[in-house]
């Protein structure tokens, strides 16, 4: 198997009776310290973005408390520190708080700050962790995964630098998953979580904190809000925002409606739900309907952007006109100088590798580096901390910066509205004006969702046997230069990072990638990445699968996708 792939697996090991031990009947707020006997789960090993399955998944007895725990014992020296804790408001997101918090206080934490109502955004919590210094953070979330009683759940742990454990830390953990064989937790009531300020839970102080404050602050040090709060106040200028009843509701009501003056109505959605109303929280062009429906109907307003579950993603919409993800990094990088924070210049681009070389070539016209990583933000948390880049950007609709160390969807949102507000032009002007400077990559994601995981597996199989026997094969206009299987090697601290999606690529430039999906719990997700660049202006204006219609039907012929995974068409192209 050459990706990582979640398949939900539910363990059936008989738990264990629990005993107590190590009991404290003199401690100050009369609560025990309970050892509770436990035996491993086979399915703890986390992904590219943490462990995510099924809600009943986590609801198993211990199944949560064993990773937590796993977690806590893979850390070094956490005793008396600082932990921040929340989540995307999902279905059990409360209770997974409630007996985190007793865990963090049993296991020795001096102080969690966490999310008031067990909101916070995943952006939140790395600028939380980086503001305060804390040791790390625990985040709930199954990011873009559906919620609800019969959704997905999710957690994962950040470190210090505000950023996903990288893969040591996270091996560590799965590795102490494996042998766990008890873990800790404190007797008490639950933490009320609806009311600011703070609280003891044995030991422990416990701080609810404003969800929104810390991050608002570090967004006004970034942006020109004065200049933004023009544009959203303008008779000429409409906007509309699609929280898809997700984490980033309170955040863009308290910043683009009142702050920035966008007024009450900008924000669709935008109250967090559970079972985020049913929805799909995924900012795309399938699933962020509504948005889609505003902004390509007949009275459109000029700007349209969504956020997903946990808010580190986004989608951006002009008047009848979707921009890419890839294109976004690109045009981002292309227009950083009208952006107080990064007016001084780019200290690098990093991209993941499926993501399109849009943003290569902005590097390449700045005389700046473009690093290529594989898929996961945790990868471009040593190129941050480096110096070596400052924005990052990834197809799956994530952007970010140097200004923590996750994706972050609504300061994506910002930065165009501030380039909106500088240039005074449309997006689409905006994007067409890009694409005559530094041409135009043709890109698109298919998506095939819950496949089969043998098929799937055997898809990848008979590709890899194939890789060898590619190059110079011509499939009509098309003659393939390299294939391989993707391998990083991080330029800070030399790690090795192998089988990260299979590539052919052509002689013009075109591209097909391959990859399994890291971020599902049900089946297997395959994703197929199509890039043809255009460099004629009088080309640029193709419909984007008419456009790559040949290498559509290239990658159905090499990898044979429909007979390998049953399936006539992608569940999602965006």
């Amino acid at each position: 198997m050459y990706f990582t792939l979640l398949v939900h697996v539910v363990s059936l090991a008989p738990a264990k009776k629990q005993v107590k031990t190590n009991k404290k009947p003199h401690h100050p707020d009369n609560m025990d310290i309970r050892t509770v006997a436990t035996t491993p789960f086979s399915d703890q090993k986390p992904g590219t973005s943490g462990l995510r399955k099924s809600v009943t998944t986590f609801q198993q007895p211990h199944y949560l408390e064993n990773f937590v725990q796993s977690i806590f014992d893979s850390l070094e020296n956490y005793q008396g520190q600082t932990l921040v804790l929340g989540g995307d408001g999902r279905y059990y997101n409360r209770k997974a708080i409630q007996i985190i918090l007793k865990m963090a206080a049993a296991n020795g934490f001096a102080r969690v700050k966490v999310g008031q109502r067990g909101i916070l955004s995943t952006p939140a919590a790395s600028c939380v962790i980086r503001k305060y210094k804390t040791l790390g953070g625990i985040i709930l979330s199954a990011s873009h995964n559906p919620g609800g009683p019969n959704g997905d759940f999710g957690i994962k742990y950040n470190i210090g630098n505000g950023g996903p454990a990288p893969e040591k830390v996270t091996e560590a953990i799965y590795a102490r998953s494996k042998v766990i064989d008890s873990y800790k937790i404190l007797d008490g009531s639950d933490i009320n979580l609806d009311t600011l300020g703070e609280s003891k839970l044995g030991e422990m102080v416990v701080e609810v904190i404003d969800s929104v404050h810390d991050y608002q602050e570090l967004m006004e040090s970034l942006f020109d809000f004065d200049r933004i709060h023009q544009l959203l106040t303008s008779s000429n200028f409409k906007m509309s925002f699609d929280a898809m009843h997700a984490v980033t509701g309170p955040y863009a009501r308290s910043i683009i409606e009142q702050r920035l003056g966008a007024g009450v109505g900008c924000v669709q959605n935008g109250t967090p739900l559970e079972d985020f109303g049913n929805g799909h929280p995924d900012p795309n062009l399938v699933y962020a309907h509504d948005l889609v429906e505003i902004l390509f109907g007949e009275y459109a307003p000029d700007f349209g952007a969504a956020s997903d579950g946990d808010g580190d993603r986004n989608m951006i919409l002009g008047r009848k006109f979707f921009v890419t993800p890839s294109d976004s990094l690109a045009i981002i990088a292309a227009n950083a100088k009208f952006v107080p924070a990064y007016s001084q210049g780019l200290a690098g681009i990093a991209r993941s590798m499926p993501t399109s070389q849009a943003a290569d070539r902005v590097a390449a016209a700045l005389g700046i580096d473009c690093y290529e990583t594989p898929t996961g933000w945790k990868f471009f948390g040593n190129l941050l901390d480096a110096g070596k880049a400052t924005l990052c950007g990834e197809e799956s609709f994530g952007t970010g910066s140097n200004h923590i160390r996750e994706k972050d969807g609504l300061w994506a949102v910002l930065f165009w509205l501030n380039i909106l507000a500088a240039r005074q032009q449309s997006v689409e002007e905006i994007v067409r004006e890009h694409w005559r400077t530094y041409g135009r990559n043709y890109y698109s994601r298919h998506d095939y969702e819950g496949v089969d995981s043998e098929r799937a597996n055997t898809l990848v199989k008979n590709l890899q046997v194939a890789l060898p026997n590619l190059k110079g094969k011509k499939y009509g206009a098309y003659e393939v230069e390299y294939s391989d299987n993707f391998s990083y090697t991080d330029p800070v601290d030399n790690s090795v990072s192998t089988n990260q999606g299979i590539r052919i690529g052509f002689t013009d430039g075109s591209r097909i990638v391959f990859r399994l999906s890291g971020t599902g719990t049900q089946g297997a997700t395959l994703r197929i990445y199509l890039e043809s660049f255009e460099g004629d202006v009088t080309k640029q204006n193709i419909e984007t699968q008419q456009a790559l219609g040949d290498l559509i039907t290239i990658a159905d012929e090499i990898a044979q996708i429909r007979e390998n995974t049953g399936m006539d068409k992608p569940t999602v192209i965006t």
